[in-house]
Order: C-alpha cells, then sequence, then structure tokens
C-alpha cells in the first residue's frame, strides 16, 4: 500500500463496473456485514448499478482508491419523505483486506458524515453487526452512539446475527 497514493472521492458511473466487483467480493469476504447475498448482489443489473452510484443531493457513494484501483467503499442516503428528511443512513461500509486497519474506512465515513452536514441532515443512522467489535469501535469513535439492537436481524446458513442500531446527531 502505498500512502501518498490513496484518495477519496465521490463515484461515478465510470466507477460502475469497480463498485460492483467490490460489492461482489465484500458479500463473499463478510457476508454478516452486507446484506445481499453474492447471488442477490450479482442480479443487480447496470443500469440499477448506475443507478446505486450516480450521485445526487440525496445519495452518493464514496470510493477509497490506491492509484486507480478501489479499495474501499461507503454509501450515504438522505431519507426522500418529508416526515423522515431530517435522517440520512450511511450504508455498504467495506475495505479490501489488504488495506485494513489503515485508517481508510474512518476516511470514508468522515466523507459520507461531511457530505450529511453538508446537506442539512440532522442526524446520520447506520446498523453494525453485534459481533463485530472492530466496526463498532470505529462508529463509536466517530460519535456514533446504539439506540437499538435488532435481534435475529439476519441469518445466514441458519444462524442468527443480531444489528446494532447506531446513531450519529449533526445538529
Amino acid at each position: 500500500m502505498n500512502a501518498p497514493m490513496l484518495t477519496i472521492r465521490t463515484l461515478t458511473e465510470n466507477d460502475v463496473d469497480a463498485f460492483r466487483a467490490m460489492r461482489l467480493h465484500a458479500a463473499v469476504d463478510t457476508p454478516f456485514a452486507i446484506v445481499p447475498t453474492h447471488e442477490e448482489e450479482s442480479r443487480w443489473t447496470r443500469e440499477e448499478n448506475l443507478a446505486r452510484v450516480r450521485e445526487t443531493d440525496q445519495q452518493a457513494v464514496f470510493g477509497a482508491f490506491d492509484g486507480d484501483t478501489l479499495i474501499g467503499i461507503t454509501g450515504w442516503r438522505r431519507e426522500q419523505r418529508e416526515k423522515f428528511a431530517h435522517k440520512s443512513l450511511v450504508w455498504g461500509v467495506f475495505v479490501d483486506p489488504a488495506y485494513r486497519r489503515s485508517g481508510i474506512a474512518r476516511r470514508l465515513l468522515e466523507s459520507a458524515i461531511a457530505r450529511a452536514k453538508a446537506s442539512g441532515v440532522e442526524q446520520v443512522q447506520l446498523s453494525v453487526g453485534a459481533q463485530n467489535p472492530r466496526a463498532q469501535t470505529l462508529y463509536s469513535s466517530l460519535g456514533f452512539e446504539i439506540y437499538g439492537r435488532e435481534p435475529r436481524a439476519m441469518r445466514i446458513d441458519g444462524q442468527y446475527f443480531d444489528e446494532e442500531l447506531m446513531v450519529l446527531m449533526l445538529d
């Protein structure tokens, strides 16, 4: 890893193939952290993935790059319905295993939080596997607090996994 070459930016339509490959890799590498299974993720069409990465005032996907290689992603989405428009969601945090523990996830999350602040939302929510203490520690260090727990949120190969619900208040 060459630290000076690492950049964080929003993904564009030109990044859609790398985004798809990263999501497929994440579904296999960390199935308890990514909701779709590999099979489900592989069914997303190119057009659907383009819509996922297309930056709008309501959403963005941030990518970490080592040179031209996508090595991490994080999505941000603002609630569209008026009663929920004060909230946004961080989703799909994933860093290639070769680059973990190097601050990349933090930088991706900081980009998403900055985007949330710029959009005027009052809070950012996320969910994290109750069995994922490294991610929980990272989110807590950024100011996220647990506000609930969803038991049996996910079932993988007959085994249940709880999710902790976290929020970062921006106001």
